[in-house]
């Protein structure tokens, strides 16, 4: 079995629910709804993690996959 290099190894944070409104990644006052996370959860919009029977985010792995994929097209 590999061990993992230093490139290999990410220093991940795991937060819940509550800590990935609060994080930082949406703007003030404009932090979706707990009953919106779920749903995105659900449908599997945003990347989660379980452990155990909790769901776990990481705050990088969101904002990468919100800023890359989730991106609204502008009308006109």
């Amino acid at each position: 079995m590999e061990t993992p290099t230093s490139s290999q190894t990410l220093s991940t944070t795991l937060t819940d629910i509550n800590g990935l409104r609060h994080c930082g990644i949406f703007p003030t006052g404009r932090e979706p709804s707990i009953r919106t996370l779920r749903s995105w959860t659900k449908l599997r919009r945003i990347p989660y993690h379980k452990v155990g029977h909790f769901v776990l985010f990481d705050v990088q792995e969101v904002t990468l996959h919100i800023r890359t994929k989730l991106k609204v097209p502008a009308r006109g």
